[in-house]
């Protein structure tokens, strides 16, 4: 392929790689990661409320990695209330694994930053080793997708398996009780799966540009020199 349509791949695989970044810090700081209704079910069950009576029970939510809020309804109308988890909520969240998320965030925003830095190399400059040669783009594209993917799998299970929803609408509640009544993920969240493909995108156009895969690369040496030993 001639230099200047590699030069022209660099650059775009680059332009997405920092894209990344801004997307990802942009996201780290909303609260639109999770979205839904929360029944009041302590209230709904004094009245027993059923059908559009539940309405007025049913209140929001919304909340992402270090702040959100919420809007209680218990039949006397809505009470909006906002949230931090740090350190507000640490004791009734799994903090491990929510910190973990938070890294992995971090770590996708600097191997991001990183990926698009030496994309920019390799385009305008005169690569000399592994790591900053075109192979080395590689490693920092597939360090990005299992980034992106661990912090999805992560906060999807810290949402659904440990009920963070319900967690935060029942803290500091001690007459009534809140179900989640329904939960979807918010656009933030969605913005991680752009991360993951566009970076696969990235390994797309690396391959596109005329750069073999390591592992093939390897196992078509290890081909031909058992080839030669077989011959002589």
């Amino acid at each position: 392929m001639p230099s200047r349509q590699k030069k022209v791949i660099f650059c775009l695989a680059g332009v997405l790689s920092f894209a990344c970044v801004l997307v990802v810090a942009a996201a780290m700081g909303t609260p639109f990661w999770v979205k839904g209704t929360v029944l009041c079910k302590t209230g709904a069950q004094l009245v027993n409320a059923t059908g559009s009576e539940l309405e007025k029970f049913v209140g929001k939510i919304s909340y992402g990695l270090f702040h959100g809020q919420r809007l209680k309804q218990c039949g006397l109308g809505g009470r909006p209330f906002r949230f931090s988890f740090f350190p507000d909520l640490l004791d009734a969240i799994p903090a491990s694994l929510h910190v973990s998320v938070i890294l992995f965030c971090s770590v996708l925003i600097v191997f991001s930053s990183v990926a698009s830095a030496f994309f920019m190399y390799n385009a305008f400059g005169s690569p000399y080793e592994t790591l900053q040669g075109p192979l080395g783009l590689y490693l920092w594209n597939f360090i990005c997708c299992f980034c992106s993917c661990l912090v999805m799998i992560l906060f999807a299970s810290e949402v659904r398996l440990h009920r963070l929803s319900e967690k935060i609408s029942n803290y500091n509640e001690g007459s009534f009780v809140y179900k989640t009544h329904t939960e979807q993920f918010d656009r933030s969240f969605w913005i991680i799966l752009f991360t993951f493909l566009a970076h696969g995108l990235n390994i797309l156009l690396i391959r596109m540009a005329g750069i073999q895969f390591p592992f093939q690369e390897a196992k078509e040496a290890d081909v031909n020199v058992g080839a030669s030993d077989l011959m002589y």
